[in-house]
């Protein structure tokens, strides 16, 4: 007889923190700007998150040892753009689109995700995310209710 494996619910830990960034700045200058204000470490990763195919996000990371935190900046727009093909009276003219990490949340254009296990103050952060120059936006997104929550996982 052939034994039987379940995964238990609690084998993805949902515990962490998800900041919407609205910027038109890119992001290596992000990145930077991160860096300097809220002392972080963020790096390049070797390789983009890749989602599926034509899907591949490019992705900066951070393991806070002293505060026992990882950080992930991750990009919610492709690096690369996928092509629609069209049965209708533009059928031979090319369409691009550029997938989305979250769909949710598609006017959003970076992710700010904290893993943490304590108490973290996240208005302090987003105050001080809101004071790098052509930083329109930082708010927190509730992580319950999201839909396209697997796509986090890194």
């Amino acid at each position: 007889m052939a034994a039987i494996y379940k995964i238990n619910d609690d084998f993805y830990d949902e515990s962490f923190i998800l900041i919407a960034l609205h910027t038109t700045l890119d992001d290596y200058a992000l990145v930077y700007g991160l860096n300097q204000s809220i002392k972080s470490k963020f790096k390049r990763a070797k390789k983009n998150f890749n989602l599926a195919e034509n899907k591949s996000f490019p992705i900066f990371e951070w393991e806070d040892e002293f505060h026992d935190m990882y950080w992930v900046l991750v990009a919610n727009h492709s690096s690369e753009q996928e092509v629609i093909s069209n049965n209708d009276l533009f059928q031979n003219e090319s369409t691009f689109t550029k997938p989305r990490l979250i769909p949710e949340y598609k006017d959003v254009d970076y992710l700010l995700k904290i893993e943490t296990e304590k108490d973290f103050d996240t208005n302090s952060l987003i105050k001080n995310i809101l004071m790098l120059p052509r930083v329109m936006a930082a708010y927190e997104i509730s992580t319950e209710k999201l839909k396209s929550k697997n796509n986090l996982i890194f």
